[in-house]
């Protein structure tokens, strides 16, 4: 199983052509490019990973037993392979209580900045039962409807395809405002919508047409569901050491992305330059401390390179040059060779259960 071997290596080659490609694209597909890429080779680790466990739980004698599998032929074939396995199994155990800890701490910073926010007034975050008469029917009712596939899917259908984000505005003279992420409705819970979160400090020191670009950078912020891509990269990095020089060029071009929204929704970047800014050089100052570390925000990442970028005309859609084509290529061969390697691994694997079968008949 030498292939099971290539998606733990290639991920050392693919981030820095990653990185390298990103700067040449738009914001936008840069994006996709950096988040795709983690997620392709964060995949291919944790299949390389299992499959090299798996392959050490077929020597085990209870395993072995339940599968028909001819041990001594499993030995033989793969004698080095136990060892392989409980390596793999404990960065495997370890992947996962990272990955459960850093989901956990995203789960409390967004429900403690959440809690830490007004109620939502009426004309800025209706209610379900505005413009229709109160429900009277017994608890009992309504929560049978609610558990239903169509009321749960259409919850979160108006979640991730909101027509308008509310606004919190929070009396505070900290200078700071941020896209705080919705959430999904499950049985029992309704759903929220993002809030854009600004506070009064903030919105003293902005002008109007500032106000309402850096609305507008929140706003795209919550519409295209920036905070998944960061949590995407989040976990990616934990999975392996090479994709974690890929989280801050994501978040750059992220900020970038909502950048380029809020100059073309307010119609000047020269107004969306400054608001940006002079939100940075506020927030700097006295942040809101309650703000998640994964919720984007108008002043995040290397401002001065954003501003500098928006007092430019608008970016190309597409990347020319012959150096970037190939850099594009190598990228997709990594990512195609990633894919590759851990669907021949996993064949192997299977022909290899097969085999230990048919060794189990030869024994007999």
């Amino acid at each position: 199983m030498i292939a099971v071997w290539a998606p733990l290596l290639l991920p050392f080659l693919a981030a820095p052509l990653a990185r390298r490609l990103a700067d040449a694209l738009p914001p936008r597909a840069a994006a996709w490019m950096l988040a795709g890429t983690s997620a392709v080779l964060a995949g291919g680790t944790l299949c390389s990973l299992g499959l090299l466990a798996a392959a050490g739980l077929l020597q085990l004698p209870p395993v072995a037993a339940i599968g028909h599998l001819s041990l001594p032929w499993l030995t033989a074939a793969a004698p080095d392979a136990p060892v392989a396995a409980a390596a793999a199994g404990l960065v495997l155990a370890a992947l996962t209580a990272r990955a459960v800890r850093t989901a956990r701490r995203h789960r409390l910073e967004l429900r403690e900045a959440r809690a830490a926010l007004p109620a939502c007034p009426a004309p800025d975050c209706p209610t379900p039962t505005e413009g229709r008469h109160p429900d009277t029917r017994p608890g009992h009712v309504t929560m049978r409807r609610a558990r239903t596939p169509q009321a749960v899917l259409a919850g979160a259908r108006a979640l991730l395809q909101p027509s308008e984000h509310p606004l919190a505005v929070l009396d505070d003279e900290r200078a700071d405002a941020f896209a705080l992420p919705g959430r999904l409705p499950l049985p029992g819970r309704p759903g929220e919508p993002g809030r854009i979160v600004v506070t009064s400090g903030m919105l003293r020191i902005l002008t109007g047409p500032e106000r309402a670009a850096l609305l507008a950078h929140e706003r795209a912020h919550l519409t295209a569901r920036h905070h998944v891509f960061l949590a995407l990269a989040e976990h990616a990095a934990d999975l392996h050491p090479a994709l974690r020089p890929l989280r801050a060029p994501l978040g750059y071009h992220l900020e970038r992305w909502a950048d380029e929204v809020a100059a073309a929704r307010v119609g000047d970047r020269a107004v969306t330059a400054r608001a940006v800014g002079r939100a940075a050089l506020a927030a700097s100052r006295s942040p809101w401390p309650a703000r998640p570390r994964l919720v984007p925000a108008a002043h995040s990442g290397p401002v001065p390179r954003r501003v500098a970028a928006l007092l430019q005309p608008r970016p190309a859609t597409t990347a020319t040059g012959t150096r970037l084509r190939a850099v594009a290529i190598a990228l997709a061969a990594c990512l195609a060779l990633s894919t590759a390697a851990s669907l021949e691994a996993t064949a192997d694997l299977h022909h290899t259960v097969e085999a230990a079968q048919r060794g189990t008949g030869a024994d007999r």
